[in-house]
């Protein structure tokens, strides 16, 4: 498995709600490329639950919009933006969880619209959430000169056996 290396974390201004490193109140998503699909391992915490010990469906929306937009980064080296997102809930995920998975992978693309699946698992590997997003992409330049794009890379790296 590759782990992604993340072209804006030294970006002045840079502040994702989803993956920037420095951003106290954020996510701070990682993620690792494994074959077509991109992973990421993240530690739910009580901070953001709804109800009682249970992670807000916001914030489980908000991992899956950043794991597919990672996808597209990674896979199609440009940006884009969600124009349409379908969330099923399956199953409560706890705060008290160890790690959620989540993964994701290319559906269709068509120019310059593309379908990704996405999956939010439990540290049981049961699936809590699927979502299906619609991304508008840009063309290469546009997204270096308007979306501050810049290549994603990867390393290789050891991570115990996923999902």
């Amino acid at each position: 498995m590759k782990k992604l290396i993340n072209p804006w974390q030294e970006l002045e201004g840079y502040n994702c709600f989803g993956c920037a490193p420095h951003n106290e109140a954020g996510l701070k998503m990682e993620f690792y490329e494994d074959g077509d699909q991109i992973v990421s391992l993240w530690k739910p915490d009580a901070r953001y639950q709804g109800w009682l010990h249970t992670l807000h469906g916001g914030i489980q929306a908000v991992l899956l919009d950043e794991i597919c937009a990672w996808v597209v980064v990674r896979k199609l080296q440009t940006t884009g933006v969600t124009s349409k997102m379908e969330t099923r809930f399956r199953k409560a995920v706890s705060t008290r969880d160890v790690q959620v998975i989540l993964r994701a992978s290319i559906r269709e693309r068509r120019r310059n619209i593309v379908l990704i699946d996405a999956c939010l698992y439990n540290a049981a590997g049961e699936l809590c959430t699927q979502a299906l997003c619609t991304y508008y992409t840009y063309p290469r330049q546009v997204a270096e000169q308007e979306m501050f794009f810049r290549p994603c890379q990867a390393r290789d790296e050891e991570l115990l056996p996923l999902l």
